[in-house]
Parts: structure tokens; sequence; C-alpha cells
């Protein structure tokens, strides 16, 4: 008897590979602020979510909102961070890139405007500002990419704590398999090439000799779609 693969069974929506988000403790981002005025906010706790990898501050905002974002490294309960354009350049701050010097580090960085932050939320990241231009401000990212942003992003100083946490090894498949399902992540992943032949196209006796095309073709149905997309056109593009 066949069973269905894993992209399937993900597109059917089952409860197995839905995002637990009723155990995460909120969104992370922003509160909103006026140019030129400068609000403070106050840290009242330090709190773990499973829905993020690096500990979250709750944050107090003199205008009377409550909100939550990535701790920065060395910072505690009872501290204060500034949030506007002339706020001061210390961890935890939130600034635009167009008022943040090249070389410091920074996490969170807006995509646009007033978005809450998109890019750089992992624990014990960071990025920093390489070069400005008169419309956009271009930022090395962890991955060593560099990628353009509006000078209007908005990002927090410092770089998010939880550094390490990769590093210390799961010893046992059993903690790693938990660890996982805390967050709805399928695992183990397993090839197609390792599986039976009822489980996927790839799979049989023939261990990695597949036999058959690795590309599929484009009108192929769900269950056979797997491996090499084929492209949306082929040939020489007619001028």
């Amino acid at each position: 008897m066949g069973k269905n693969l894993i992209q399937q069974k993900r597109g059917k929506g089952s409860p197995r590979y839905r995002a637990p988000s009723f155990r995460y403790k909120g969104k992370t981002g922003f509160a909103r602020y006026e140019d030129g005025k400068i609000i403070t906010a106050a840290i009242t706790d330090i709190l773990h979510s499973s829905g993020h990898s690096a500990p979250l501050m709750e944050l107090k905002y003199s205008s009377g909102e409550e909100g939550l974002l990535q701790a920065p490294e060395g910072i505690r309960v009872g501290e204060k961070i500034e949030m506007g354009n002339d706020a001061e350049l210390k961890p935890g701050n939130i600034l635009p890139l167009k008022n943040i010097p090249e070389g410091i580090p920074i996490y969170n960085i807006e995509s646009q405007p007033g978005d809450g932050g998109k890019f750089v939320r992992s624990s014990g990241v960071f990025a920093k500002i390489i070069t400005k231009a008169e419309g956009s401000i271009v930022v090395e990212l962890p991955s060593s990419k560099r990628k353009p942003f509006s000078p209007e992003c908005k990002a927090v100083i410092g770089t998010i704590a939880g550094s390490g946490r990769p590093e210390k090894p799961f010893l046992k498949a059993g903690s790693r398999f938990y660890a996982m399902t805390a967050k709805n992540k399928m695992w183990p992943i397993v090839s197609g090439t390792s599986m039976n032949s009822v489980s996927h196209p790839f799979g049989g006796s023939s261990s990695h000799a597949k036999g058959i095309p690795t590309q599929s073709a484009r009108n192929s149905p769900p269950g056979r779609k797997v491996g090499k997309i084929a492209p949306k056109r082929t040939g020489r593009r007619k001028r």
C-alpha cells in the first residue's frame, strides 16, 4: 500500500505539520513612533518562546503599548531602551539605518519601513552596514550576502542573545526529535532514495541508482512531482 509523500502530507493541512502558535509568546516587532520624537521602553521580563530561537524581552513603551523583541547580549530586566532617530547608540536601542554608523552590529532589520523587522532574527547573529548611498544602504547579513535597504528601515543595535546554541550537541536522536516536535518540524529528514518504493518514486532496492529521470514533467501528478521540477519554458528565447 502506498503512502503520501511528506510534501503531500504538509499540503493536506493536518495538525502534525501545523505550527503550534498557541504556545508562542507573541509576535515580535517595533512600536509606532513619530519622526523626531524619542520614546522609551522598560524591559519588564526576559521570556523563552518555543517559536523563537532567541530569548525575548518584554517591553512596556512610554506610549502605553506593550511588545516583544529579541533580546540583545548584555541586557537585563529593569533597563530602558530608546527608539527614535536620535536615540543613543547602545545595545537594544532602535534607530533608522540612516542614523547608524558603518560597522556597528545590528539585528531585526525591517524589509520595508514599518513592517516590524524581517531580517537577522536568530540567536547569536548580527549584521553590519557596509556602505551608504543616497537612496539605499547596503547591509552585510550573517550569511555574508550584501543586501540594499531603505534608509528609513529601522534596526536594533547589538548582537542577539543566545549565541552558541547550535554548538551544543544533541547527543541522542530522541532529544533532537522532541526539540523538533516543539516547533512541529518534520524530523528526521530522509532522502527519497533511502525509502521503500511505496513511499517515494526514488525508493526501492536499487538504493541510490534511481533508474528514472530526476526531472519531473510540468504536468506530473503531485505524487510524482519530485526531484527537479520541469522549467516553465524551454528552448531559445525568441527576440
